[in-house]
């Protein structure tokens, strides 16, 4: 007998987020917060924990972090779906 397959995405971080976290990818279960009917991509910068640490001083998703859901720029609330690839890219800096 099978176990059913746990709704998941592939999470990747860029840059210092990558150094911050020491890991640049990650599948994580999709788990819709308490009363909500889906999960954004907002909610699992929180369920990630990715604001906290050396520097931060929040679990909200900074303005200035990026969200792309499948290869494209997205909202912080787009909602995410099983199989869904969720990319936090921080500000580049260069020249």
């Amino acid at each position: 007998m099978t176990q059913p397959s746990v709704p998941s995405v592939r999470v990747r971080l860029f840059a210092g987020l990558r150094e911050r976290a020491g890991w640049g990818e990650r599948l994580i279960p999709l788990a819709p917060r308490p009363g909500a009917r889906c999960t954004t991509a907002a909610d699992l910068w929180r369920q990630l924990a990715l604001g906290t640490g050396p520097g931060a001083d929040s679990t909200e998703l900074p303005a200035t972090v990026r969200v792309a859901i499948n290869q494209a720029f997205a909202a912080p609330g787009s909602p995410l779906a099983p199989g869904d690839e969720v990319a936090f890219l921080p500000p580049i800096t260069g020249g």
